[in-house]
């Protein structure tokens, strides 16, 4: 399955969660900024739910960044896989000055996209987590961690399309984990979308923007 772009991919991923979602009345669809945005705006808007978002950060591993060996999200703890840190040979204390960066720059995003606006209210809420799709899946599992805590009633994580491990390792984190797509030579997320152009902070504002209209 390859996908036009996030907005066609969010369109088809709303059609399979409307029928999870149909009877929960006090929903709310949380996006990983910035290329879950688009992806979760045309699901929110078929749900009839608010759309917000969940700021987590990846932290990469030394000399390959683009490998996640773990996460932050909002104000929680930093969230490591033990296997990725063996396979780039590196402890979590190792990682502590990358994971203070990260911090700062997720502390900027946070002010940068949500301003004054309080944290979204998810206690006792059916919450949906949406992302353009999974690698590693840390960055998905911090938010996820972070949201539990928060005590919705019910935790769904979806994406278009994932890595096959990487959709197992995130099951135990979210009471529905749905992916449209898992194929076996993933590879890289871009890979499954025609369009899959880098998108910046006005991005985010536009689609926030949108959604508050």
């Amino acid at each position: 399955m390859i996908f036009r772009n996030r907005t066609s991919a969010g369109e088809l991923l709303a059609e399979k969660l409307a029928d999870v979602l149909t009877s929960r009345e006090e929903k709310i669809v949380l996006a990983l900024p910035r290329g879950g945005l688009p992806v979760a705006a045309p699901v929110a808007e078929r749900l009839g739910a608010e759309l917000d978002i969940v700021v987590a950060r990846k932290i990469g591993a030394p000399g390959r960044e683009e490998f996640g060996v773990g996460a932050i999200a909002e104000d929680g703890p930093p969230v490591f896989d033990e296997a990725n840190l063996r396979w780039a040979g590196v402890t979590a204390e190792d990682m502590a000055a990358t994971v203070t960066a990260e911090r700062a720059e997720l502390a900027r995003r946070v002010r940068r996209y949500r301003g004054d606006r309080p944290t979204p209210p998810v206690t006792g809420r059916a919450v949906v987590l949406i992302d353009d799709g999974l690698a590693t899946g840390v960055t998905a599992h911090a938010a996820l961690r972070w949201l539990r805590l928060q005590q919705p009633a019910l935790l769904v994580l979806a994406v278009p399309v994932c890595a096959p491990q990487a959709r197992d390792l995130l099951v135990p984190d979210a009471d529905t984990v749905v992916c449209l797509c898992a194929p076996d030579d993933f590879m890289a997320v871009g890979r499954w979308y025609e369009d899959f152009g880098q998108l910046d902070d006005e991005d985010v504002d536009a689609v926030l923007a949108t959604a508050r209209r």
